[in-house]
């Protein structure tokens, strides 16, 4: 059987590569499609199948601004022969899932999300201040066509994947597509509390520095309140970032999975302030053991147990006696809501119990991932084949 399998690009380790890699894993022999490799950036595991890149490999400047290419990457992703393989395996949070099938195959789509950038997040990416006025203006321009190219191409799929129920709901609304729910892996063997780490004074974030994820309103937030917080990351706003920080905020660059992994360990809390789909930090962290403090919108609420005190009803989470909570949420995207959420959690934080945070992420090990995804695949294959 010919096997394969594709992903958006190949430029760095983040959660949509760990879930690639559990793929590749899984099917050892299947040659990999991708847009754009920067080798080096991504395992050797992913690195040891064969890897196909597009025309946009070759493209000046693609390998740090790739992004700019956007409207060339339907024609890029249709570019790719696969018309001899029998399963395709699609890794999608931008056009991989838009790859062309040949007439046999069966194609199953893990979708991390519906592309943002051309649905509900526009103005994040492309809205004022956010973007060059000239990648705005072509982009209002070329909106309306991508979406109608992507809803399009999103019959290419036999089945669809979501990470979340955030996601599911996203792929229902704009594809009009079921998708079964399979939560994305937290390698929770290697997030693992280390006795002879203390914790520190520190807040913490680890995140990519797009406009989504708004790492601006953790570093306001943390201005006003004067108290240490590390930055972990790198990416477009780096600059304006940087810019904006006072000497209590350090920037640390994206480091090893190691030291992340201390960073983890010897923080008091771990800021997130984007509406992410499903968030694999806020399970690493919580691996360690420590609590987070949450934007109380998308896959954090699948994540996250908040205290009674922040705990919405209407948000879905569950909430019971016997639910140790693991964090804390605030709902408005603003650094005023950030900072009464920080100064609560200071009045709670003794409430937070180590090991019943760390046995909550548990539920989200690689293990059970794997073993779903090869479920999953190996049933509708067999279903295929009938």
């Amino acid at each position: 059987m010919k096997i394969a399998i594709v992903h958006d690009w190949l430029t760095g380790m983040r959660g949509g590569e760990k879930c690639l890699e559990v793929l590749c894993k899984l099917y050892p022999s299947a040659d990999l499609f991708t847009l754009l490799h920067v080798p080096g950036k991504v395992s050797p595991l992913i690195e040891s199948h064969t890897i196909h890149t597009s025309f946009i490999q070759n493209l000046p400047l693609a390998k740090s601004k790739y992004r700019y290419y956007l409207p060339l990457m339907p024609f890029a992703i249709e570019s790719f022969d696969l018309k001899d393989y029998d399963l395709i395996l699609s890794s999608s949070h931008c056009v991989a899932k838009s790859v062309k099938p040949g007439p046999h195959s069966l194609h199953i789509c893990y979708c991390h999300t519906p592309m943002r950038y051309i649905w509900d997040q526009f103005d994040q990416y492309f809205g004022k201040g956010n973007s060059g006025w000239l990648a705005a203006t072509a982009m209002r321009f070329l909106r309306g066509w991508l979406q109608r190219w992507d809803t399009r191409t999103s019959r290419r799929v036999n089945f669809y994947i979501a990470n979340s129920r955030h996601v599911q709901k996203r792929i229902k609304k704009y594809y009009g597509q079921e998708a079964e729910i399979i939560n994305p892996p937290v390698e929770t063997g290697f997030y693992t509390p280390d006795a002879k780490e203390e914790k520190g004074d520190c807040f913490l974030i680890v995140s990519a520095f797009a406009p989504y994820k708004r790492v601006d309103l953790a570093v306001d937030a943390f201005n006003k309140t004067g108290l240490p917080f590390y930055v972990l990351g790198e990416g477009q706003d780096a600059k304006r970032l940087k810019e904006m920080a006072n000497e209590n905020i350090k920037f640390e660059g994206w480091l090893t999975n190691e030291k992340i992994r201390s960073y983890f360990s010897r923080c008091r809390a771990f800021i997130f302030c984007g509406e992410e789909d499903f968030g694999i930090t806020l399970l690493e962290v919580q691996a360690m053991g420590r609590p987070v403090i949450a934007l109380g919108r998308g896959g954090a609420l699948e994540t996250v147990v908040p205290d009674s005190q922040t705990w919405k009803p209407e948000t879905g989470v569950p909430q019971n006696a016997t639910s140790q909570p693991t964090g804390v949420f605030f709902y408005e995207q603003t650094a005023e809501a950030l900072i009464e959420a920080i100064k609560h959690f200071e009045s709670i934080e003794d409430q937070f119990d180590a090991d019943s945070i760390r046995k909550h992420a548990e539920r989200f090990d690689v293990s059970v991932y794997t073993e779903r995804m090869k479920n999953f695949i190996e049933e509708k294959l067999a279903s295929h084949s009938r």
